[in-house]
């Protein structure tokens, strides 16, 4: 038997020694609004299983077109509701039939010649939210939905909302690893045939205690496709800006080429991940006018599958490949040439530790 096969696994968080591997061992800080799914993905009378950190939930749209989300599992027999169906405005359970309201309470045994027994428990039920066609919800305290807002996107809404689109991906990966790689300009090489961006040179990094600026001097969209699309005379193509506003990360080219990410955690080792594109406009070729919505989001139609998706893809094999390089050497010494990436890190474990410090304090004031 060789090494990989009888070396221990990459340490717990309270183990970790360092800001690396904190951050592979963290989670994210429940306490805030994570996309699940795609508004369009649950039609009325539809379920469906969503998973959050190790936590399966069941999210369905009643008859009233209505969202709700609980937790997935019947109290009868612990079987999932995501195997039953949606009754009315209900959740009803695939084996016995009982039925949950939008509040998690039972509201129909459906076998009453057995007597109906005084069931006091109820499931636990999560606020959802529906924004730029996104599923929307929040997995932590109820109590702090208020404080812990869904991030404003104002070229998303409104009369004159820009084109875009949404893709997303389940990859094999920590959390951690999307927001180093999206914001990581020194994997060029990887991306080789697609040229998204071409030189990249960090000129500013800066943390505080929720996010993490940065930006570059690169040539942007320099694909043999992309770059016939950009208007290089009207957009400046030649820096962008990177935030990771925790728990989420955006981009802005120019003040017309923008993107959101939103990284859903599903366990300590699979991440699906929303990517939210849009743009003001396109340059289309022998037209010099700038693109109408219209037109522009035609194109970017027709780049997502062309452009778009294969640089994600690429991405996503090298992610994957990440993971299982750090499960094998989560013990070799950390080497990072971008200084922003320890920065990342720091934050992603400062983070996990407010959350279950906070998680401890709220269990010792109600156990007194």
């Amino acid at each position: 038997m060789n090494n990989a096969q009888t070396k221990a696994p990459p340490p717990a968080f309270s183990e970790a020694r360092n800001s690396r591997q904190k951050a592979r061992a963290a989670g994210l800080d429940h306490d805030r609004w994570y996309v699940v799914e795609y508004d369009s993905a649950i039609k009325k009378g539809q379920v469906k299983e969503v998973t959050f950190w190790n936590t399966s939930i069941a999210l369905y749209r009643g008859e009233d077109g209505e969202l709700a989300a609980m937790r997935n599992r019947c109290l009868h027999r612990q079987l999932k509701l995501t195997h039953g169906a949606v009754d009315k405005c209900n959740l009803r359970c695939g084996y016995h039939g009982w039925a949950y309201n939008k509040e998690g309470l039972l509201e129909d045994y459906t076998h009453d010649s057995f007597g109906k027994p005084l069931i006091k428990s109820r499931l636990r039920t999560y606020p959802v939210q529906v924004r730029y066609g996104l599923i929307w919800l929040f997995p932590g305290d109820p109590e702090l939905v208020g404080e812990r807002k869904i991030p404003e996107i104002p070229e998303l809404t409104g009369d004159n909302t820009w084109a875009g689109f949404a893709v997303d991906y389940t990859w094999r990966t920590h959390h951690s690893m999307v927001i180093e790689n999206i914001c990581d300009f020194s994997h060029a090489f990887l991306h080789r045939k697609y040229q998204p961006f071409i030189d990249a040179k960090l000129t500013r990094h800066e943390a505080d205690d929720d996010k993490v600026y940065l930006t570059y001097d690169a040539y942007m969209a320099g694909g043999r496709i992309s770059g016939i699309f950009v208007d290089r005379k009207r957009v400046n193509t030649r820096s962008i800006e990177l935030c990771y506003e925790y728990p989420y990360q955006w981009t802005n080219t120019g003040d017309s080429i923008k993107n959101w990410s939103f990284m859903l955690p599903i366990n300590e080792r699979i991440t699906r991940v929303f990517f939210l594109f849009y743009f003001d406009a396109l340059k289309i070729p022998l037209i010099s006018m700038k693109t109408p919505k219209w037109l522009t989001q035609m194109v970017l139609n027709i780049a997502k599958p062309l452009v778009f998706k294969p640089i994600l893809e690429e991405d996503g094999i090298a992610l994957e490949a990440e993971l299982l390089g750090y499960e094998t050497h989560w013990d070799a010494p950390p080497i990072e040439l971008n200084p922003v990436v320890p920065m990342f890190q720091r934050l992603s474990a400062r983070k996990w530790e407010e959350y279950l410090a906070r998680k401890e304090a709220a269990q010792a004031v109600y156990a007194d």
